[in-house]
């Protein structure tokens, strides 16, 4: 997989979790899921986001940078 599907997939875990912890212990876990948002939203002007540099920093590389099938 490359770091664009990561990302998505991680998002997704957080949202849902967030969404799942707001429910069963405070509704303050909503602000996590704004931040989510907020930072995918970003993401989509400026093309850089922060968990991207994690997932480089653990070596996943970019879809441009994976071999064609």
């Amino acid at each position: 997989m490359h770091i664009e599907r990561y990302l998505r997939l991680i998002a997704g875990i957080f949202v849902l979790t967030s969404l799942v912890l707001a429910r069963v212990h405070s509704e303050y876990w909503l602000l996590f899921t704004a931040f989510v948002g907020l930072n995918l939203f970003q993401s989509f002007f400026t093309n850089w986001c922060p968990m991207m540099m994690f997932l480089k920093w653990f070596g996943v590389k970019g879809c441009k940078e994976m071999p064609a099938n």
